[in-house]
């Protein structure tokens, strides 16, 4: 959430893509020192396991896709109960009827492989050839410094997507009805594709030469990835996995729900409404702020393995839209809000996606600055505040800036935050009918925890005495005044 000209880059610096930073020529805060370099050497080395090691990376792999197929059990065919053995002995005939669940309905039959291959290599072709933004990521260490171009062309994919399902759809060529339908093959066919490309990607780095950050253990090294900036042409893989398969199917999936009350109900419900409503706003943002994902933690930093891969390819797309599933196969009368009860949760969402927009927005358009960048991409919509005037900053000492002003100043993660309150609707828009759609903030907030205290640790370790005082000046991690 990134190689000659048709495979990985990392490590070829005469690569087309590639352009070296002049620090003489560079603003002040973008010219690494060489206290920083000697930093960022340690930690582009292996020096301790995460996620509990090899042990614990296996289980994540092994268990996160049985509790994907069993929380979309228990919502298609247990009214969203979570369903369990009632004795020892029923133990053996509960896991066949689950059994029995995913290879009826959750089979990697035909039309499934015909639609989520489809989709997959129609995004990687827009993503070619569609006509984007330019941009320069930021200096990578491991290539020297150099930084990579980025051709962000997802808001063109993004329109091209919208014309040509809407077209296949009026004409009976593909109805988006059917997805939901085919909820559990697409699930599983999404899942073949997260271990497979995880896989070719890790095999791709070894034998090329480009792994980085590898700690010699296969199982270990296949989860957290091999390859740091893998491209096709100019695509950057990551980046394009990123943004373009997974905010695709969910805007779609939640589409589709639509599609099918309205010819089911005659009626589209709010609570349905609301999906493709906050769906359609995130993969929006996703698109129309693409030019600042080059400047995140997940591009710059984070490897393309199975932690990431299969979480875009399949985690995400199949286990945020619970409530979708649910609502398609429930009555609304299960789910149905006051009048005031709309009005509160649509005005939760949009005040939580003004925050999270514009925090993005500042902490992107403030690192383009630092890069001598002050002209920023006009795409729909821009929100106010969006940039931070005469921002105020930390100069650390391995020179790079810590932003301290905008909603920056009152929290080291607003983005977070934002972010997870919006998730937190995603399941309370059917209420209390099912918990299992508040799969999505409950796992959620434990992957940004985590994902914080890795961030906060490297932070320390980087900047040292710099981020104590940057610690001082914005005091709360979260929720400012609270944490």
């Amino acid at each position: 959430m990134a190689a000659g000209k048709s495979s990985a880059v990392h490590g070829n610096t005469n690569d087309e893509h590639l352009r070296q930073r002049k620090p003489l020529n560079e603003p002040a805060g973008s010219y690494v020192t060489e206290h920083g370099r000697e930093m960022d050497k340690k930690l582009e080395q292996h020096e301790h396991y995460e996620f509990g090691g090899p042990w614990g990376v296996v289980a994540i792999m092994t268990g996160f896709p049985i509790l994907m197929y069993y929380l979309w059990i228990c919502l298609w065919f247990y009214d969203g109960k979570l369903v369990h053995p009632t004795s020892t002995e029923d133990i053996k005939p509960f896991l066949a009827k689950m059994w029995g669940h995913v290879a009826k309905d959750a089979s990697p039959n035909a039309y499934a492989w015909k639609v989520y291959s489809g989709n997959f290599f129609f995004q990687l072709f827009l993503a070619l050839v569609m006509p984007g933004y330019p941009q320069d990521g930021l200096p990578v260490p491991s290539l020297g410094y150099k930084t990579l171009h980025y051709n962000c062309n997802a808001l063109t994919s993004l329109y091209a997507t919208l014309i040509t399902s809407a077209l296949l759809h009026y004409y009976n060529i593909f109805r988006l009805t059917e997805i939901i339908d085919n909820y559990g093959h697409l699930m599983t066919v999404s899942m073949i594709y997260g271990f497979g490309v995880s896989l070719i990607t890790y095999l791709w780095a070894v034998m090329t030469g480009t792994a980085i950050r590898m700690s010699g253990n296969f199982f270990y090294d296949y989860f957290m990835g091999a390859a740091l900036n893998p491209r096709i042409g100019g695509v950057c893989l990551k980046m394009w996995a990123e943004v373009r398969i997974p905010w695709v199917t969910v805007f779609f999936l939640s589409v589709s729900g639509a599609c099918k009350q309205y010819e089911t109900l005659g009626y589209v419900t709010p609570n349905m409404a609301f999906m493709i409503l906050a769906t359609g706003l995130y993969i929006n943002a996703c698109a129309k702020g693409e030019e600042c994902i080059p400047q995140t933690w997940d591009i710059f930093y984070e490897k393309w393995g199975f932690m990431v891969i299969f979480w875009n390819l399949s985690g995400v797309p199949f286990s945020y839209v619970y409530s979708v599933v649910y609502m398609a196969s429930h009555d609304p009368s299960k789910y149905q809000f006051s009048t005031a009860g709309y009005v509160l949760i649509y005005t939760v969402i949009l005040v939580a996606y003004y925050v999270w927009d514009t925090a993005m927005a500042q902490k992107s358009h403030f690192k383009m600055q630092t890069q001598g960048i002050t002209e920023f991409r006009k795409t729909f919509p821009q929100l106010p505040w969006n940039t931070v005037k005469n921002p105020t900053f930390i100069q650390t000492a391995h020179g790079n800036r810590l932003l301290t002003s905008g909603f920056w100043a009152y929290s080291r993660k607003p983005n977070y935050v934002a972010d997870w309150t919006m998730s937190l609707t995603w399941g309370a828009i059917i209420g209390t009918a099912t918990i299992i759609p508040y799969f999505y903030s409950i796992f959620f907030i434990v992957v940004l925890l985590h994902r914080c205290t890795r961030d906060f640790e490297r932070c320390s370790r980087k900047y040292g005495k710099d981020w104590e005082r940057y610690c001082e000046v914005v005091k709360y991690k979260y929720i400012p005044y609270v944490y």
